[in-house]
């Protein structure tokens, strides 16, 4: 799930080597955090949350075929 949210950021920002996706575990979810450039704060978010609401249906849809519950948060 790291590598997936790390490609998708990649290819939408103009700052790709500083993006930088962490990966822990809260009971049974997984928590994966995302932070970018400042720059590319808002090519991540998208227009009222757009893109960010994407990427989590995106991450959403391969965790369900894992059986697992992931929760994207996307950092300043």
């Amino acid at each position: 799930m790291k590598e997936l949210v790390e490609v998708i950021a990649k290819s939408l920002v103009e700052h790709p080597d500083e993006v930088v996706v962490t990966q822990r575990e809260s009971g049974k979810s997984l928590i994966l955090e995302l932070k970018v450039a400042p720059s590319d704060m808002g090519k991540v978010i998208g227009k009222q949350g757009r893109i960010a609401k994407a990427i989590r249906s995106v991450v959403k849809a391969a965790a369900s075929r894992e059986d697992q519950k992931v929760i994207v948060d996307i950092l300043q």
